[in-house]
């Protein structure tokens, strides 16, 4: 939820430099290397040539404005899903007892024949 919460908020520039229709170069967190004809052309000022090469930006905006809701802005029904999910998903991690209890009246059957024997069935 964290990850959701840090994403959504996180703006982001791409930058893209082509050179005619070329795509060069793309990078978000930081400028995007020119193709090298942009210095060719500022040392020779005799050509007035317009510039091929071109930058576009691309600014992704992230939320600004985030909204906490509280468990009371809630409506009945979604109040009642949360409760009894929240108790049933922490029913799954309750401990088992480990400690076996045998009731004191409980008595084990009477062995009349060893059936290991009788089928000649042994483990090996």
């Amino acid at each position: 939820m964290a990850f959701l919460v840090l994403f959504s908020t996180v703006s982001l520039t791409i930058e893209k430099h082509f050179c005619g229709d070329v795509l060069v170069d793309i990078s978000i967190f930081s400028e995007g290397e020119d193709c090298g004809k942009d210095t060719i052309e500022m040392e020779q000022t005799a050509i007035t040539k317009k510039n091929c090469c071109k930058n576009q930006i691309d600014v992704v905006q992230g939320q600004k404005d985030l909204a906490i809701k509280t468990f009371d802005d809630l409506e009945f029904e979604q109040q009642l899903f949360l409760t009894a999910f929240t108790y049933s998903y922490s029913a799954l991690f309750e401990g088992v007892s480990t400690q076996i209890i045998i009731p004191e009246a409980y008595a084990p059957p009477r062995l009349v024949v060893d059936l290991q024997l009788v089928h000649d069935t042994f483990l090996i």
